[in-house]
């Protein structure tokens, strides 16, 4: 299989993977806070975060990477130096599968790859459509029947994404988008169809 083309710079993604045949990545509750701790360390110089899902045996992000400059003012305030490059923050994508699933391995006595390869990329390039990639986020707890309402799913940014409380979620962003809180807490009431997201999840997990 071909290496997939590096992520570009400045550019919306619906990023999805999962466990290397189907099998699960969270084994227990623990495990979503360590991965989010993680996802903080290696994705945050290079992304901003707008959405994401994690579930048993996959996820889902909408993010934006970061411009070169704008990472390099990130790395610089953290005082890190590193070789920016036109793969750099692919590789931040793999170093988070990869510090996790070490510890993974390491913690449950397990070997071998935990997540599937590739990850799965999609651009998100028409502003029309960051609505429902985002509702398609955090309806798919309840897609995959893991819960009978998605709003009941701990480990998703819809609640955040309401919330008042401190966020790293890109929330004034996202509310604008569908108009304020009401509106975005309405449009998610209805559940979005396979024609409708058929573009960007294709290649979905399920």
């Amino acid at each position: 299989m071909p290496s997939p083309i590096p992520l570009f710079y400045d550019t919306y993604y619906h990023i999805f993977n999962r466990g290397t045949n189907r099998e699960n990545i969270f084994l227990e509750e623990r495990n979503y806070a360590y991965f989010l701790n993680l996802y903080a360390k290696y994705i945050e110089p290079v992304a901003e975060t707008y959405a994401y899902c994690l579930l048993r045996n996959h996820f889902h992000l909408l993010v934006r990477i970061k411009t070169e400059l704008e990472i390099k003012e990130f790395l610089n305030d953290s005082q890190v130096l590193v070789n920016i490059h036109d793969s750099y923050p692919s590789q931040q994508f793999s170093n988070l599968f990869n510090a996790y699933a070490k510890a993974i391995n390491k913690t449950y006595g397990r070997t071998g790859s935990l997540f599937q390869h590739p990850f799965g990329r999609v651009p998100v390039t028409d502003p029309t459509q960051f609505e429902r990639v985002i509702v398609y986020i955090h309806q798919n707890p309840q897609k995959h029947s893991f819960v009978e309402d998605f709003r009941d799913w701990k480990y998703s940014s819809y609640n955040a994404l309401l919330s008042e409380n401190s966020t790293r979620l890109q929330r004034q962003s996202v509310l604008a988008w569908f108009g304020g809180r009401q509106d975005f807490s309405h449009i998610h009431q209805k559940l979005i169809g396979e024609s409708e997201c058929a573009w960007f999840a294709a290649d979905d997990v399920d």
